[in-house]
């Protein structure tokens, strides 16, 4: 697409190869399904499908015992905490152990226990690995309550920069940890720091469902993969996450937290309740709502998910991403409209 009022004008300071596209660089798409989105129609014909992300991290961060040459900095009750060169930072190590040791466990109980939902586990590999109780309860989990647990790749790194020899041998051997510690390979990917050729990683381990490494809609969509076969993205979300207790003018407390959730859910549910039904996701961390007085207000947006019945359907990214391949496969053989 381009400006016909520019094309046949010279502006030698500011011209782009990619000006006037709505879709370049292989990812983005400035257009979407803009507001003519599918026809969905959810189970039970739920309103909204609701997937509760829990991410668990702790034993997969940046950390000198690990093998990295600096300490972790992000996601923590350090705010705006950087990185210590070529040292231990005490402070930070304890603080991602709170997640492993009591925050995972409170999460788990009122997960299966209280309320009873399946939710999607982002699970980075080398921290299953340290921990086998987490990964007996989450086999409990897989097993007993409908959970699913994806992968979160091998580390909790910046993989901007690695190198994809790496970044490929990360992702095989995630999968690998998921069947030694859990006895089923994950379906679904989430990066959460990746670089422009992750995707195509993804897509060449060849057993992923589906992943998750795109914040750009409300509803899963599909993309190809380099030899023209469909590949599904689930987008997730850095908004309904709890990530923003650790951020600067975040949410201070848990009922800031529940509210926004609530309200966000609310909108949702009256946008399905007009013919176009769409999805959540909510993101959590063990160290983050695993502290008591934010798991609370997370109590307080279960208690509000309950409350509307069989509008919304609580569900796991996995069963998402069969119901978007039963009901929207795209015609392979079809041009980029069929996308």
């Amino acid at each position: 697409m381009s400006n016909d009022n520019n094309s046949n004008k010279s502006y030698p300071l500011s011209q782009h190869i990619n000006d006037g596209l709505s879709t370049y660089g292989e990812s983005r798409d400035m257009i979407g399904y803009a507001n003519s989105p599918p026809a969905v129609t959810w189970p039970n014909n739920a309103k909204v499908a609701l997937n509760l992300v829990l991410n668990y991290e702790e034993g997969g961060e940046n950390c000198l015992l690990h093998g990295d040459n600096e300490s972790e900095k992000l996601l923590s009750e350090i705010v705006g905490a950087a990185a210590i060169p070529n040292q231990r930072h005490a402070n930070m190590e304890s603080l991602y152990d709170y997640g492993s040791r009591a925050g995972y466990w409170r999460l788990y109980n009122l997960l299966t226990k209280k309320y009873q939902v399946p939710c999607t586990v982002f699970a980075v590999g080398m921290a299953l690995e340290r921990n086998p109780p987490v990964c007996e309860s989450m086999k409990h989990a897989i097993q007993n309550c409908g959970w699913e647990v994806a992968s979160h790749g091998y580390r909790w790194w910046d993989y901007q920069n690695v190198s994809m020899d790496v970044e490929r041998e990360h992702i095989a051997r995630s999968v690998q940890i998921h069947k030694d510690v859990l006895g089923i390979r994950p379906v679904g990917m989430y990066q959460g720091k990746p670089n422009v050729n992750t995707r195509r990683l993804v897509m060449e381990e060849g057993g992923f469902l589906y992943d998750s490494d795109a914040y750009n809609d409300d509803l899963p969509y599909w993309t190809r993969t380099p030899e023209g076969q469909p590949h599904l993205i689930i987008p997730y979300t850095l908004s309904e996450n709890d990530m923003r207790f650790a951020s600067p003018n975040g949410f201070s407390h848990g009922k800031e937290f529940s509210t926004y959730l609530k309200d966000n859910l609310s909108y949702l549910v009256e946008e399905g309740r007009n013919g176009s039904p769409k999805m959540m996701s909510v993101g959590l961390h063990c160290r983050l709502v695993g502290r008591p007085g934010r798991a609370k207000g997370l109590e307080e947006f279960l208690d509000f998910v309950a409350s509307l019945g069989d509008d919304v359907w609580v569900t796991t990214r996995a069963e998402i991403a069969k119901h978007w391949y039963k009901h929207h496969y795209p015609n392979v053989r079809g041009g980029r409209s069929s996308l």
